[in-house]
């Protein structure tokens, strides 16, 4: 996947049914990648279980990849 390109992919097949989408995107001196994790059914028990853990967990995700792109450029 290369700059300015995306995948998306559906998670939890018949269970949350969510989107998770990673898009790249060049900028001046680098690349800047996007992050999003979609189509929560806030209005049932288990979609606002999942956006609540999954939101938490998703921050200390981004930040290792943060430290890991760091660490190798």
């Amino acid at each position: 996947m290369g700059p300015g390109k995306s995948i998306s992919f559906l998670f939890s097949e018949r269970q949350l049914d969510t989107t998770i989408t990673w898009r790249l995107e060049p900028v001046d001196g680098g690349t800047v990648l996007h992050f999003e994790h979609a189509n929560f059914q806030l209005g049932t028990p288990m979609g606002r279980h999942a956006i609540e853990g999954m939101g938490n967990g998703w921050a200390g995700l981004l930040d290792r990849i943060d430290g890991i792109l760091a660490e190798v450029s």
